[in-house]
């Protein structure tokens, strides 16, 4: 690139009269510094001479850029108003900004396409986003969403053209490296701070208006290179977008450089001597956009100012600060930010930035790779609401542990030992000594009658049920939001407390229908023969008396032998039979308290789980899911359970 001298506008003014010749077409006459600071700032129209007015009038917009197309009916009437005005625009060349002016078909740019990897990845971020919007606040799900808005719009412009900006500090030469790349002076320079007040677009190629107008940067501040730069299309599909400073003075004006570097695809960050070690430029934007290395340039300008080998130590500690930045740098051929050093006033280096320019342009991946960069950086922002370092969800030990503790609250212990007592009590009265049976029966008309457990007999037996219901939700509720990110944990929880509402009720009605049936226990089948035996027992000894009765009377012959025989045999043979039928209902009464202890410890297990941990299961299942999108979305298959 050869920049525009002072020896160049001179021998131009020396010969305001030649014609233009060859392809050599005409420039504009107004001049740049009224372009650039009239336009920027707004507050007066640009100055266009009679003859441009005519030119306008004749000729027709392309894209928004100020670059007119010259037909061949016009081209005459062009070169002879250029002719007249020759006088001014040699006057004002020093400052003219240099518009395309040749004719050219208009470039038909496709729409980018999001291939492989990256389509998926931004299909999993839309599926996270979406499973999560009831979970998170709209405030951690915001970045995500504008990451997915901006690769939305992104993908419907052109995928032809790569729009990088220009950065930097106040006085880092950034305007002047513009205008050394663009071939011709545009954005205005000058010891006036801050110079560059709005964002100033530069297209090598035609299509490029609906990027630049997603910038927001009016039609009044578009350019076109120089014929020359134009011509050996080495940055064909560069859009490059001069910024204000980014620690300018004027709060609109880092406020704009903020929302166009979130918009464009690649970055030249622009630093000096003085400012390369600059805290708020590391702090505020070289730190934050560290996974955007592989879509940065970092030049290091004014190199001409250092003397010898200063200018490799300032680039070796500018390296320095990068890496601790955590910015990947691109050398022996990795993937990284590209660091370089030149002079835009002297043109030494820009060669280099050119080139490199080029092949990055030429690639037509910088869009991807910005999106793709987006992503990542969303990713990192909500790894705190979905990762964690510990094994999530609940373990078997932990559901019986819960169903232990409900079967405790409504006292499934107690009611099979209950059952158990009635098992024994009911083979006892059906097995015991017929004066024992008369004396329990009077026992029996003083007490109610023993049949169905009361699980809930008490005021002060209830509340400790529930609180111990409540306890049980609440360690079950702990232990599976146990190692989960705030968000999931709080829906846990949520879903436990939600479920344990209406337990405690809901249990005693589930103990009463699954405990004690009314009325005596069943009876097994070797009970008749004990009650026959039993009866036997006491036909002797009614047997034995009525015979010492009536021997005593006198209606019978004395003999004492046979009939106390008889009564002895029923006296001792009673109490043996009724501990006999005793010892024997031992097995079956345990089996049958068991059974009855078994039936409750299910019927409350099974209410706790439609309750409580289905609900929360539920919710481990659903952050399962959102674990595995995470997963996806930083591109690490499916994440670890």
């Amino acid at each position: 690139m050869t920049a525009v001298t002072d020896q160049d506008h001179a021998e131009h003014a020396d010969h305001p009269e030649d014609p233009p010749t060859g392809d050599e077409q005409p420039s504009e006459s107004e001049p740049a510094a009224a372009a650039t600071a009239e336009d920027e700032t707004g507050e007066q129209d640009d100055d266009t001479s009679p003859s441009t007015d005519r030119t306008d009038s004749a000729t027709a917009w392309d894209d928004g850029l100020i670059a007119r197309r010259v037909n061949e009916t016009t081209a005459t009437a062009t070169a002879t108003a250029t002719a007249t005005a020759g006088a001014v625009a040699a006057a004002s060349a020093e400052q003219a900004a240099v518009v395309e002016t040749r004719a050219s078909d208009p470039q038909t740019a496709g729409p980018l396409a999001y291939e492989g990897a990256l389509r998926s990845r931004l299909d999993a971020l839309r599926e996270l986003v979406g499973l999560s919007r009831t979970r998170l606040d709209s405030r951690t799900l915001s970045e995500a969403g504008r990451v997915l808005d901006e690769a939305v719009a992104r993908r419907k412009l052109s995928g032809q053209h790569t729009v990088v900006a220009i950065a930097g500090a106040t006085g880092s030469g950034k305007s002047q490296l513009f205008n050394s790349l663009a071939g011709v002076t545009i954005s205005e320079t000058g010891v006036r701070r801050p110079t560059t007040a709005a964002p100033i677009a530069c297209s090598w190629s035609d299509g490029a208006a609906s990027l630049i107008d997603r910038l927001g940067i009016p039609p009044r501040l578009r350019r076109r290179p120089s014929q020359q730069a134009d011509a050996d299309g080495q940055l064909r599909g560069l859009v490059l977008v001069d910024l204000p400073d980014h620690d300018s003075a004027a709060v609109q004006h880092r406020e704009q450089v903020d929302r166009v570097l979130a918009l464009v695809d690649a970055v030249i960050w622009v630093v000096d001597p003085e400012k390369y070690a600059d805290a708020i430029l590391h702090e505020r934007y070289l730190r934050p956009m560290a996974g955007h290395s592989e879509v940065m340039f970092v030049v290091l300008n004014q190199i001409d100012r250092l003397p010898g080998e200063a200018t490799d130590q300032v680039l070796d500690d500018l390296r320095r600060l990068l890496d601790e930045d955590g910015i990947a740098l691109g050398e022996y051929g990795e993937p990284g930010a590209t660091v370089l050093a030149l002079s835009a006033l002297t043109g030494d280096g820009v060669g280099e930035l050119r080139e490199s320019l080029g092949q990055f342009v030429a690639e037509r991946g910088a869009p991807a790779r910005r999106i793709s960069a987006d992503v990542d950086a969303a990713g990192w922002r909500l790894r705190p609401v979905y990762a964690t370092g510990r094994r999530t969800g609940l373990s078997e030990e932990a559901r019986d542990e819960f169903a232990a503790r409900l079967a405790d609250a409504v006292g499934a212990t107690a009611a099979g030992e209950a059952a158990e007592r009635s098992w024994l009590r009911n083979a006892n009265r059906a097995c015991g000594t017929p004066w024992l049976r008369l004396w329990r029966w009077y026992e029996d008309r003083r007490e109610p009658a023993t049949g169905r457990f009361p699980l809930r007999a008490q005021p002060d037996e209830e509340a400790t049920a529930r609180q111990r219901v409540e306890q049980a939700v609440r360690t079950v509720a702990d232990r599976a939001s146990a190692g989960l990110p705030g968000p999931w944990a709080q829906a846990v929880r949520e879903a436990a407390v939600r479920g344990s509402q209406g337990l405690p009720e809901a249990l005693d009605e589930l103990a009463a229908r699954a405990g004690l049936p009314p009325g005596r226990p069943p009876r097994p089948g070797w009970w008749p023969a004990a009650v026959l035996v039993q009866a036997s027992m006491t036909i002797l000894q009614v047997v034995g008396g009525l015979w010492l009765l009536g021997q005593i009377v006198g209606v019978m012959a004395p003999n004492l032998g046979v009939p106390v025989l008889l009564m002895v045999a029923g006296i001792i043979g009673g109490p043996l039979v009724e501990w006999s039928c005793r010892v024997a209902a031992r097995g079956p009464a345990r089996r049958y308290g068991t059974e009855a202890e078994r039936r409750l410890r299910e019927a409350a297990a099974g209410c706790g789980r439609a309750r409580v941990l289905d609900p929360v299961a539920a919710e481990l299942l659903r952050y399962r899911e959102v674990r595995e999108q995470y997963g996806r979305v930083m591109g690490v298959g499916t994440a670890a359970r």
